[in-house]
């Protein structure tokens, strides 16, 4: 009968044992190192889409990451919030008799319609599906996942 032993050398058992404590925060600041890729990305290609894209971006911003419920990790760009034209804010009344007031428009109604194109007739103009650029995300994220793994 064939038997085999091996062992390993304790400073590859330390160096895997120190990875393995260090894994989430290491994917967490690369989801995040690559969500700031994207946010430039966006800044960028804002300026073709809209007149005066400096306005939008106070908007723009980027989630803490977090872990889903299938032990993945995350971390989201998108647009947040009201845009504030002004002081001046409208009401909607609901069916019911409640009344609803806003300080503005949505900023991802706007966003979206640009995007997408809408029912009144205003053309896309994509902006934000373009700036997820696979090779420029990857090599950030190597660039943070270098920092825990050395060759």
């Amino acid at each position: 009968m064939a038997k085999f032993e091996c062992e390993l050398p304790t400073q590859l058992i330390k160096e895997l044992t120190k990875l393995e404590q260090n894994t989430p925060k290491m994917m967490e600041e690369m989801t995040k190192a690559g969500a700031e890729v994207v946010k430039k990305n966006v800044i960028d290609n804002m300026k073709s889409s809209f007149k005066d894209s400096s306005k939008l971006v106070p908007y723009l911003k980027v989630t803490k990451s977090y872990k889903t419920k299938d032990g993945n990790v995350n971390t989201k760009v998108g647009f947040y919030g009201y845009y504030k034209k002004g002081s001046k804010t409208f009401s909607i009344t609901s069916k019911s008799g409640k009344k609803y007031s806003y300080d503005g428009v949505p900023v991802p109604l706007i966003v979206r319609a640009r995007e997408y194109g809408s029912s009144s007739g205003e053309a896309k103009r994509p902006f934000f599906r373009k700036s997820f650029k696979k090779s420029q995300i990857e090599s950030e994220m190597l660039k943070v996942q270098k920092k825990y793994i050395k060759e």
